[in-house]
């Protein structure tokens, strides 16, 4: 659990524990909700001092009470606005229901819910049936797997996964992880692998078993993802930039302009209607495939490599059918 908590709800924590009538005190209370006893000593400060909670220490139970039974804390102030906003991002986390975290989420989000006043009444009932997420397709997840790769990260030491790239056999190995990213439904490892000994993505949901081991690594000064990624089109990455250009017909050229699809990207509008997407990338492998997407709706101008590999993709494709089609 993170030790950093917003300091309104260490306050309810408190509250709630001094009205057991047990007599907590700054060292149980910091145990429990696993912060410094300090942390606790400025909340209950600031309960005396700035809300007026009549908070007393009786020496003989070496804990804190209220001198008043009828204190309450004040109502946290919230818009209604702010509390859709919230029902929004309930609804938002069935995204991740087949991820280990998704339990974890609920549980969080069920405690920010319990901290709001029972002066709101606004009715939620209708947000599900007027909003819906429609994710991306996800990869199952095992959970020991989840739990020691997010165990190593934090504590920054080197794990052993046992992982399995499609098509091949499951190889064991050493990787100081360095990174964790979400792409489509699927989360990836960065991190540097002993074998290889290079900085490589590792797909979670292709790593079998996972263990933490005893050994801490420290991660190369100035590492950082974004640039890690590069002009990444995607998460897929290689070690050689590529001058991309892309036409698009009239038809599908709405599509394109109604959206941002890379960082540099520049668009080139044609007097027939038609336009030229263009950007740098270092992941011809996710242009491909986006590419393909759009049908004869897009054509590769440039480079030339990337044409010839999209060629043969559509060549090899037409092969597979091997009958012909009469349009009707």
């Amino acid at each position: 659990m993170s030790k950093f908590k917003p300091q309104y709800a260490r306050l309810v924590f408190i509250d709630r524990k001094i009205r057991e009538g047990k007599y907590p005190n700054s060292t149980t209370l910091a145990r429990e909700y696993e912060v410094s006893p300090r942390s606790i000593a400025r909340d209950i400060a600031y309960l005396k001092d700035m809300l007026g909670a009549p908070v007393e220490y009786d020496p003989a139970r070496k804990g804190y009470f209220y001198s008043e039974d009828d204190y309450r804390l004040p109502d946290i102030q919230i818009r209604e606005s702010d509390f859709f906003a919230l029902m929004i991002a309930d609804r938002a986390l069935s995204m991740y229901e087949n991820t280990p975290m998704y339990n974890k989420l609920r549980q969080i989000f069920g405690r920010l819910l319990s901290l709001l006043p029972d002066t709101i009444t606004v009715n939620s009932a209708w947000i599900n049936e007027k909003y819906s997420f429609l994710g991306e397709s996800i990869p199952d997840i095992d959970s020991s797997v989840w739990e020691n790769l997010n165990n190593a990260l934090r504590a920054q030491i080197t794990l052993r996964i046992v992982h399995r790239s499609p098509g091949k056999q499951e190889s064991s190995r050493l990787v100081d992880p360095y990174h964790m990213a979400s792409y489509r439904g699927e989360w990836y490892l960065v991190g540097r692998c002993h074998t290889r000994k290079d900085v490589l993505k590792f797909a979670v949901s292709r790593i079998k078993a996972a263990e933490c081991t005893d050994k801490p690594f420290d991660i190369p000064h100035g590492f950082d993802f974004s640039t890690y990624l590069g002009p990444s089109f995607g998460i897929m990455t290689e070690t050689e930039e590529y001058d991309i250009a892309i036409r698009f017909n009239a038809a599908t050229a709405p599509y394109i302009r109604e959206r941002s699809w890379h960082r540099d990207q520049t668009i080139t509008e044609e007097d027939n209607g038609e336009i030229t997407l263009s950007f740098k990338t270092n992941s011809l492998i996710e242009v491909k495939r986006w590419v393909l997407s759009w049908g004869d709706g897009a054509k590769v101008t440039k480079p030339v490599s990337l044409a010839r590999i999209i060629s043969g993709e559509i060549a090899r494709m037409a092969g597979q059918y091997g009958v012909e089609f009469t349009e009707k």
